[in-house]
């Protein structure tokens, strides 16, 4: 409301709202904004379950009043029918219930339920396709075929943009009694349940809105699929109709039998159910635990939720994706709420007050590491702690639902939660809603549904007092042998394939084994369809061609193989490349709250040797771009230097800034509008020449990060800084430094939790680097006249696998577990078909290690005044504790 309305979104950053077309494109991201309010209308009933019954009604008018849902833009039909048609009828939802309380919302007649109807005819053009599914995108104000769409020629949408419809568009019919919204979702989800794979019964990513076709055939339970299989159990709950339930037993039974492998979930493909299509795991499907407790089966349930969790307290927040050895895959954490949902429903399963310790750490690291002045900022790289300007409307309207829900007492809340039921977007729908406006005949149109002989279907919706009669304990044991499974263990069961092939023949050739000497390593190759090429410069090729195998089993071996290849391969040329790194800005009023991700230099001093970082107030230099002697060293002695990119060598800045009695350099990209969100990670080389001369930290940063700090000077002139390998937390920026306690107090605990981490570790860890970069990121040096990206250089003799043809798409390693080992260039997880993020890939760092500042000696006056001015900063932003 301060920062952003009527922006769709805040950016905690820059403390300003987004607006889609004002803002660098984010791409298929920014599908979800409409200009229509977004956050205000999918925060909604996140106001009643918090008890701010004043300010949902102000809300309401606001949003009856400002918003406009016909403008001239074109978004998701996924993103727009579950945060802003859902937000509209669980805010029509709860304002019924105030209103029949008597005591709020007394004016209210529906103006929600009439927005959301109108939206809805909005979204119908979507669904002008002879299957049924939706197109992927709308234009508000001129649907799908209109010559000023912009839209409509899209042919594929994702599993769950087509399946996660029912919930929304049946209570959006059942409130109006007007049928169509009701028919158009139910029949997309009949046309995907024909499409399923009938053999496997699981059903792929992607799939042709206009034939049916299966365009991505790998199968799982997270991004692109997951709220499909959320919709059919609750589509059951909501509205009665037993073919739903009977869909989601059978699909249910296929995730059991192939894709779960306890406590992994791990996608297969939907025609070869027994061969992993990938090695790693996506955050979505954290939500999978908790449907599984609404379906009854706990067991699992608790062994993929704290799986989940001892990820999360290796990397304090989730990670994108993580690999079967829980190294990062993905570095982003968007602030997503499904692990949080899943500890929600857990805990009210098992009534283990284990749950509500996890949540405790959840709120902490939030607090700790995602608080910003103005919000709460996704996280760029969990490693790191870098900060991303961006907070998702999902994070209002699902984390802070669940994670009070988790705490609250039934005292706490004006209604009976268990009346609803929640939609994917955490929206509150009536259940009476089963028993009204059925115009929908109720007719099972399930065909060749088979009875399955699974006596835990009994326990469809359990009744939680059966299932744990006042035993907590339950949920123990069956969590105990995980608590080491990230940290100490790396579980690697028999693969799928070699299960199946029994002890007879031998295991199928591995990448790191091959030598292209060997003549039986030839024959096999040969047998897997995959041929070798000699190229003129001394290098060999390899290209699979799947029917000139011996067999399929064959063929699948080659296509493991290749795809081993190919990782093996992008894991030698990233060997000698660099992790990002941080620069936290500690001065009033950031305080260590706001994370910069930096680029590395190749020269000057290795933040990750020197554990407590380079920490100095900045200063601008003169000649701004560093090229030539400095004429301001008065203002630059012991200070972080900024300087502007260009001109000369990045080595050259920092002799010249060394020289000038600089403790650090930070380089500021002179490309207006750069920014780490959208551009690879941007490594400094050295000149050629010897730099051991460089002894001061070299760090860089896009154009729009450093504007972040140019802005601060402006504001606040006096700016400190701490380059480092990653962010700190405020307990140990602020060690030895005399503040007030409570600066420290809510980090405390966590602090002392590392110390002992870090002690422990320091008798038995040798000291080891794990280096990381971006796909694309290659050593860029800089000259007078141009500047070049340095690429690494083939060796002759090493092994290039080739780009493989079209029988060799969907490749995977067969591997539960490749320790060192992560697949390059791909896009985000993200909630819609086609969302993608800026490709990163890179090996964690890890550092339990805590810094020791020494204590300064300070005049009275002056620690008084720091003192003084702290605590005027923090009052201000207590005010918006979470």
């Amino acid at each position: 409301q301060d920062h952003a309305y009527p922006a769709d979104e805040l950016m905690p950053l820059t403390c300003r709202g987004r607006v889609r077309g004002q803002e660098p494109s984010r791409g298929d991201v920014d599908d979800a904004l409409g200009k229509f309010s977004l956050t205000l209308i999918d925060t909604l009933d996140t106001l009643v379950v918090l008890n701010k019954t004043r300010e949902f009604e102000e809300a309401v008018k606001k949003v009856i009043k400002d918003v406009n849902l016909g403008n001239d833009i074109v978004v998701s039909v996924f993103e727009t029918n579950i945060r802003v048609l859902g937000g509209l009828l669980g805010g029509h939802s709860v304002a019924i219930m105030l209103k029949e309380k008597g005591e709020y919302m007394q004016w209210y007649n529906g103006e929600l339920l009439h927005m959301a109807k109108e939206l809805g005819y909005k979204l119908l053009p979507a669904f002008n396709t002879t299957s049924g599914l939706p197109y992927p995108r709308v234009n508000l104000k001129f649907g799908v075929r209109h010559p000023e769409a912009r839209t409509g020629t899209e042919t594929d949408t994702c599993t769950a943009c087509a399946g996660t419809l029912i919930l929304e568009f049946a209570a959006l019919s059942r409130f109006t009694g007007t049928s169509i919204f009701e028919e158009y979702a139910r029949k997309a989800l009949d046309f995907i349940w024909e499409k399923r794979q009938r053999s496997s019964n699981l059903v792929g990513v992607t799939i042709n809105i206009h034939t049916g076709d299966w365009v991505r055939k790998d199968s799982g339970v997270g991004a692109g699929i997951d709220s499909y299989y959320e919709y059919l159990l609750k589509a059951y709950v909501l509205l009665g109709d037993d073919s739903f339930l009977e869909r989601f037993n059978t699909h249910y039974d296929a995730i059991m039998r192939y894709i779960s492998q306890p406590p992994l979930l791990l996608d297969v493909h939907i025609h070869k159910p027994m061969l992993n299509a990938r090695t790693w795991m996506d955050s979505l499907l954290a939500f999978f635990p908790g449907l599984q407790v609404l379906k009854g089966d706990i067991r699992p349930a608790i062994e993929t939720h704290e799986m989940l969790y001892q990820v999360i307290k290796k990397h304090n927040f989730l990670p994108e994706a993580f690999t079967t050895d829980f190294r990062v895959h993905w570095a982003q954490h968007p602030l997503r709420p499904e692990f949080a949902e899943s500890t929600y429903f857990l805990y009210k399963a098992t009534g283990d007050p284990y749950y509500l310790e996890v949540g405790k750490t959840l709120i902490e690291n939030l607090n700790k590491y995602a608080r910003v002045p103005c919000g709460f900022a996704a996280m760029k790289d969990v490693r790191t702690g870098s900060h991303e300007d961006r907070m998702d409307s999902f994070f209002l309207a699902e984390m802070f639902k669940y994670l009070y829900l988790l705490f609250a007492d039934k005292e706490d809340m004006i209604f009976d939660i268990e009346d609803y039921i929640f939609t994917t977007e955490a929206h509150l729908l009536p259940l009476w809603l089963s028993t009204t406006n059925q115009t929908i005949s109720k007719k099972n149109t399930t065909t060749e549904y088979t009875e399955l002989d699974d006596s835990n279907f009994d326990w469809t919706c359990p009744n939680t007092q059966i299932l744990f009669p006042n035993d907590p304990m339950f949920a123990q044991s069956i969590r105990e042998p995980l608590k080491n499974v990230v940290d100490k263990s790396c579980p690697r069961g028999i693969s799928r394939a070699e299960e199946s092939l029994g002890s007879g023949p031998k295991p199928p050739l591995r990448a790191r084994d091959f030598m292209a000497s060997n003549p039986e390593h030839l024959e096999i190759l040969k047998k897997m369809g995959v041929s070798l090429i000699h190229l003129k410069d001394g290098r060999v090729q390899l290209v699979q061609h799947a029917v000139q195998a011996a067999s399929s089993l064959d063929a699948e071996d080659g296509l493991r193989f290749m795809q081993e290849m190919i990782e093996l391969s992008s894991q030698q040329q990233k060997e000698q490349q660099l992790p990002p790194r941080a620069v936290q800005i500690v001065s009033h009023p950031f305080f260590g709250r706001v994370v910069l991700t930096a680029g590395p230099a190749q020269f000057g001093m290795d933040l990750s040797k020197h554990k407590a970082g380079t920490r100095g107030f900045v200063a601008t230099i003169k000649p701004y771009n560093g090229c030539s002697e400095i004429t301001n060293p008065e203002a630059v002695k012991e200070k972080i230097a900024l300087m502007q990119r260009g001109q000369c060598m990045f080595a050259e800045k920092a002799r010249n800034i060394q020289k000038a009695g600089a403790i650090g350099g930070i380089v500021i990209d002179d490309n207006e509008g750069s920014s780490s969100d959208t551009a690879p990670l941007f490594q400094m080389a050295g000149d050629g020449k010897n730099t051991d001369d460089i002894t001061i930290p070299m760090l860089f940063l896009f154009n729009k990060e450093g504007n972040i700090i140019l802005d601060a000077i402006r504001e606040y002139e006096a700016v400190e800084v701490l380059l480092s390998d990653k962010a700190k937390d405020r307990a140990t920026i602020f060690k030895g430094k005399t503040i007030p306690n409570y600066i420290i107090d809510s980090n405390l605990e966590m602090e002392n939790k590392d110390q002992k981490i870090s002690e422990n570790d320091s008798h038995k860890q040798n000291s080891e680097e794990a280096t990381s970069a971006s796909q694309d990121a290659g050593a860029v040096s800089e000259e007078p006249e141009e500047e070049e990206e340095s690429s690494d250089v083939t060796d002759p003799d090493s092994l290039s696998p080739a780009d493989t043809d079209s029988d060799s798409i969907s490749i995977s390693n067969q591997d539960s577990c490749i320790p060192g080992t992560d697949e390059a260039s791909a896009p985000e997880p993200a909630r819609t078909q086609g969302d993608s993020q800026p490709q990163e890939q890179q090996t964690e760092t890890e550092s339990n290690s805590k810094v020791n500042w020494d204590s300064k000696v300070q005049p009275m006056e002056s620690i008084l005044a720091d003192w003084n001015e702290d605590i005027e900063a923090f009052e201000m932003m207590e005010k918006d504790e979470l």
